[in-house]
């Protein structure tokens, strides 16, 4: 992965919003309606190729293909994967049940949306899961490089996302296995074939990893802080597995508490599972520290620190709020964390999270997205003045 040398560079997490049709088309596949495979494929396509140049007319120095081609950050594998069918009842998060009227509110705005959802028509585990079709990634790798190849010069690198086995294990139950660490083992094995594949074709590989803090206030809702704990060791030991033989220096790992607007009051520190995360063998770490509920926790980078050879890659750009960030204040954001990790060469400016994690889930209306990202490329600059004032 690049680092910031000479100045501070800009990325983002992964989604981006994806045209009403397409939209339209993944959410009919979801309800069961018959949608035409070419059909999808072929929109998918067209949005690459106009997300691309877009993220560089909006300043991003590492982009990625904005997950057009694909339904949801990590429900996309039902039609990658074997032992997938049936249904599953994901836990409903606790600080939302904490809120009755925000609740009612939150499920009235959630149901009138045309959307992929992450909550509902969940398929299980129902048979041995493993990668049915290996040529499945490496034509999506094949479409983004070759929607790059004609930008060459004017991005600093490329990445690609793919889920972690825990966050899969969380939203695709388990009724095959007969433990949890035998299904997160099948996962990682299925998994290894994407992030192999991403690597190989000479991108950035995003592991993409809610769970590692999501499933505190979710899945171990009611249950003591050790237990969760050691779900993301459990979670953490898998994902080193898949990615034996990557090296670590290509691969970052996002984390965060869910992308969706709420209280956020049941949320785990970071403080306690941080150090889980650092045990990761990956490149750098991507966290979110814009949202009102996380951004003091930049703290905890000054007491554990990184290791010498990662990066940060820090949300400075809130991604539930239509508010666009004055540059100062991301300028403000980036130098605090540069300050907090001891080197701006080892920064990075991102987003909280994705910006439509789900297909038609994203809060953030298209045209402010792009607003709020070039803000981001301004207050990388007016940061990068600062922080390298050797260079301006």
């Amino acid at each position: 992965m690049q680092g910031s040398e000479t100045r501070i560079l800009t990325t983002h997490t992964g989604s981006l919003p994806r045209p009403p049709a397409l939209t339209q088309l993944y959410a009919r596949r979801v309800r069961g309606e018959p949608v035409d495979a070419a059909a999808i494929a072929a929109a998918g396509r067209e949005a690459l190729q106009r997300i691309v140049p877009a993220q560089l007319e909006a300043g991003l120095d590492v982009i990625n293909n904005g997950e057009q081609q694909r339904d949801s950050f990590a429900l996309y594998l039902r039609h990658r994967l074997t032992g997938i069918g049936g249904e599953s009842q994901r836990t409903t998060f606790a600080d939302i049940d904490a809120y009755p009227e925000f609740k009612a509110e939150f499920t009235r705005q959630a149901g009138g949306k045309e959307a992929v959802s992450n909550t509902a028509l969940l398929p299980a585990a129902i048979g041995p899961v493993a990668y049915a079709d290996a040529s499945v990634i490496t034509e999506e790798c094949e479409d983004f490089a070759a929607t790059l190849q004609p930008l060459q010069g004017r991005y600093t690198e490329a990445f690609l996302t793919a889920p972690s086995p825990g966050i899969v294990a969380s939203i695709v139950q388990n009724r095959h296995y007969d433990t949890e660490e035998a299904y997160l083992a099948a996962l990682a094995e299925a998994l290894a074939v994407e992030y192999r594949a991403i690597v190989q074709r000479g991108f950035v590989l995003q592991l993409d990893c809610p769970d590692l803090a999501l499933e505190r206030h979710c899945s171990y809702r009611d249950r003591p802080l050790a237990d969760f704990l050691g779900f993301v060791e459990r979670v953490v030991t898998a994902i080193n597995r898949a990615l034996a033989g990557i090296p670590r220096d290509r691969v970052r790992l996002h984390v965060c508490w869910g992308n969706y607007e709420a209280p956020h009051d049941r949320d785990v520190p970071l403080e306690d599972i941080l150090p889980i995360l650092l045990r990761a063998n990956v490149g750098g770490l991507v966290l979110p520290f814009a949202n009102p509920r996380h951004a003091h926790e930049v703290r905890c980078l000054e007491r554990m620190k990184l290791a010498e050879d990662q990066l940060m890659v820090a949300g400075v750009i809130d991604t539930l709020t239509n508010f666009v960030e004055h540059p100062e204040v991301i300028a403000e954001r980036i130098i605090r964390v540069a300050q907090a990790v001891g080197d701006p060469r080892r920064v990075l400016a991102g987003t909280d999270c994705g910006f439509d994690t789900s297909a038609g889930r994203g809060r953030v209306t298209s045209d402010v997205v792009w607003a709020k990202l070039r803000s981001m490329a301004e207050g990388a600059r007016l940061a990068s003045a600062r922080l390298f004032p050797q260079a301006a």
